[in-house]
């Protein structure tokens, strides 16, 4: 069958015509994730470019701001170039806008890379991912959670910062604040464990910055040394929202099995529905480390750590002081129910003895000189990086898409699970 239209350019198949429709109700179940991740894939698509519906949609839908009326429109960029969308005072962002330098960190599905951005001459720590092995393990949801979560830490002193990402035919990158103090777990690897003090400077931190998420109904879930980060000056700064679960009010819960072995609560072993104070026994756990070199219920055997866990009581030796004693088993309390944080979430723990000396807003405005400082003499400065990243070779794969990508079922449905992804922040933010 063959559909013949005098305003088409020229002859749509009953195939293609299906295909440009398919495309379009694509469109409207995903409107809310990013109208300009729809209209790059339809520039990407030649037959429905043709079609004057879709050409009407693509002039609607350009910039309006007066200082982009008389701009020349530049050609839509190749499925294996960026799929850029949202507002963006940087609207083209491709991996050739940096120089690719170390590698600083590995994970599930790509690494993280020190990166100079060329123009700018400012250095990032760039999450570069593999979209096929994000959906081998369909966890593109838990990514997707991780950018939104990101979207909203711009006004916390404690957590990482994105300045914007963007995606390729077949990966996605962020683009963070580069932290180069090391990771908390690096450092307690190599001093066994800290002093009180050092300890409970920390513990504010990250509780203050766990306490800004819970107030935009986020919970964490994954509070681990390695998740920690010590910025140039010696503060905290938390990374990795991957497992971050959204829209959990107050007295909320959710089920989804996740986290560290380690940390988990007793409530996620059990597989019972968990709310925020999830967070507050990781703090407990890391405290716990910090204080004593391992985390609480440890074992090298996994079901006897788990057993541990649900079972075994908290024993605490008697190097601490009786707050710390305390607070650890406030936070570190089996019951949910009874944890510390359970009635009056963080101001349960900012109000605790431990924490009596703390000054709060000295904290948040880091007017509280850090116990230790990482001494980094600059951004090329790796002391802090486990050798087993920055000795690794950077792949040349890291800085571009393969030259020519069909546009394969794969490529449609990478692209279809990662609308919305790439951002920037409107001009208005850096005024």
């Amino acid at each position: 069958m063959t559909v013949k239209s005098e305003a088409a350019r020229g002859t749509l198949t009953y195939s293609k015509m299906r295909g440009m429709v398919a495309i379009l109700i694509a469109f409207m179940k995903q409107r809310r994730m990013g109208l300009n991740d729809f209209i790059q894939k339809i520039a990407n698509n030649s037959y429905a470019c043709k079609h004057p519906e879709v050409q009407s949609i693509l002039k609607i839908s350009q910039p309006q701001e007066p200082e982009l009326m008389n701009a020349n429109p530049s050609p839509p960029p190749s499925p294996s170039q960026q799929i850029n969308l949202g507002p963006s005072s940087n609207p083209h962002a491709k991996p050739s806008d940096f120089h690719f330098l170390k590698v600083i960190g590995k994970g599930s599905f790509g690494k993280v890379l020190l990166a100079r951005h060329k123009a700018e001459e400012v250095f990032y720590a760039v999450k570069v991912l593999q979209k096929k092995a994000i959906l081998k393990k369909k966890e593109e949801k838990h990514i997707m959670s991780e950018r939104n979560v990101l979207l909203k830490n711009v006004k916390h002193p404690f957590l990482v910062g994105l300045h914007f990402s963007f995606q390729t035919a077949d990966k996605l990158y962020f683009v963070l604040d580069y932290i180069n103090g090391g990771e908390l777990f690096y450092h307690l690897q190599r001093e066994r464990c800290f002093l009180e003090p050092r300890a409970r400077f920390y513990a504010a931190e990250i509780a203050s910055a766990l306490g800004y998420l819970h107030s935009l109904n986020i919970v964490y879930r994954d509070l681990k040394p390695e998740n920690i980060l010590l910025d140039s000056q010696g503060h905290i700064v938390l990374t990795d929202f991957g497992l971050c679960k959204e829209n959990i009010e107050h007295n909320g819960t959710t089920s989804t099995f996740c986290g560290t072995p380690e940390y988990l609560a007793p409530e996620v072993l059990h597989k019972q529905p968990y709310d925020r104070t999830v967070d507050w026994w990781c703090l407990g756990a890391v405290l716990y480390e910090m204080l004593y070199g391992l985390p609480p219920f440890y074992s090298r055997n996994t079901a006897e750590m788990y057993d541990n866990i649900l079972n075994k009581p908290l024993q605490l030796k008697p190097n601490i002081t009786n707050s710390a004693r305390h607070l650890l088993e406030g936070l570190l309390q089996k019951d949910r129910t009874k944890r510390l944080g359970a009635k009056d979430d963080f101001m349960e723990i900012k109000n605790h003895v431990f924490f009596s000396l703390m000054n709060w807003d000295d904290l948040i405005n880091k007017k509280i000189t850090p116990p230790f400082n990482p001494n980094v003499s600059g951004p090329s400065d790796l002391r802090h990086f486990d050798p087993e990243f920055t000795e690794e070779p950077v792949p040349n794969s890291i800085g571009r898409s393969p030259d020519s990508i069909l546009i394969t079922a794969s490529v449609k449905e990478a692209a279809e699970a990662f609308l919305g992804f790439s951002y920037a922040p409107p001009i208005d933010s850096f005024l």
